[in-house]
């Protein structure tokens, strides 16, 4: 007898398991593809507090939806770049901007007067994350002391970064800028000029608890500068309120400016991916914060903070929560 003969013919499945093999494998890949909605995030660069932030809330997201939704984190060289890639990503891309530069985007004015594109138009917010908050930290024992305490101090504003660009325009506005002595080095070297008693002050914008403030409230005595509601209403700044105790020496509650960040998205993201973001971010904030202070200060009233409108995902956790959030957002 021939090979071919003795060879056992394939016999096709029943219909009844050849349905059922067709539903283990369409369930499967229906699991896989929920097990693999992925999401890019784009902050800051490696080593910065806000690369840190996308690292912990990577974890977050990880964890609050059990794998089924994962961060993929990208380094950024700054917020204008985070808003430029707009123009060619496509899928669920969320990056990190503070809202005045969405305006600008969307106006074509600033950074983007050059590089206009209607994708601008598709951007989406979801919800804030730390604000840049101003801190002017004083070499004294007083605890809180006021902005025109300042005056006869030799300060360290640094420059170029927001920070620097921000003190010195309150130095100008309150009519502090003929009042003080700007020393002219880096920020980085702050804490280690106020401790060696090179500098009076220094001022540093980060979110808070803020590292190198921290490190320089363990070694030595000092004092945070709180505004007055009127000045910070001045300012034209957002208003930021960082709690008594959340630095050594610092009981009191210090009222401070900021620069709101907020984590948005595009329409290109379905609006179920939004919700699971939105409600997975704002149902880890306080095991966040446990393990890093800087997400305790995240409140609903920031979400009014927000730049153009909300992805519609957003708005429907927002309402099914009860947090109240603005008709120009919707």
């Amino acid at each position: 007898m021939s090979r071919l003969s003795r060879s056992r013919t394939t016999r096709p499945l029943s219909r009844p398991l050849l349905a059922s093999a067709i539903a283990v494998v369409l369930g499967a890949s229906a699991f896989g593809a929920q097990a693999e909605t992925r999401v890019t995030y784009k902050s800051a660069s490696a080593g910065t507090a806000y690369y840190q932030m996308g690292v912990e809330l990577s974890e977050a997201i990880d964890r609050g939806t059990d794998g089924e939704v994962s961060l993929t984190l990208e380094e950024s060289q700054g917020s204008v770049q985070n808003v430029m890639e707009v123009m060619a990503r496509q899928g669920n891309y969320v990056f990190t901007t503070p809202p005045g530069l969405i305006d600008s985007a969307q106006a074509g004015e600033g950074p983007f007067a050059d590089r206009q594109s209607p994708r601008f138009q598709e951007i989406r917010g979801l919800f804030p994350i730390p604000a840049i908050t101003m801190h002017f930290v004083v070499a004294d024992d007083a605890g809180v002391l006021a902005l025109e305490d300042l005056e006869g101090k030799h300060i360290l504003i640094g420059r170029g970064s927001f920070g620097a660009r921000e003190a010195q325009r309150y130095l100008e506005l309150f009519d502090l800028d003929d009042e003080v002595e700007v020393a002219d080095a880096d920020i980085g070297s702050g804490p280690d000029a106020l401790k060696n008693g090179q500098i009076d002050a220094f001022v540093t914008a980060s979110s808070f608890p803020t590292p190198n403030v921290i490190e320089t409230a363990a070694s030595m005595p000092i004092s945070l500068v709180s505004l007055t509601e009127a000045q910070i209403e001045q300012t034209g700044a957002a208003h930021q309120t960082i709690p008594g105790g959340t630095y050594n020496g610092i009981d009191e509650d210090v009222e401070t400016t900021s620069l709101p960040v907020i984590a948005y998205t595009t329409t290109n993201m379905d609006d179920e991916t939004a919700y699971t973001l939105t409600k997975t971010f704002w149902e880890r904030r306080e095991t966040m914060a446990e393990e890093s202070p800087w997400w305790g200060g995240i409140t609903h009233d920031m979400i009014g903070n927000i730049a153009g409108s909300l992805h519609p995902g957003a708005v429907r956790y927002y309402d099914e929560a009860g947090i109240e959030i603005p008709d120009a957002l919707r």
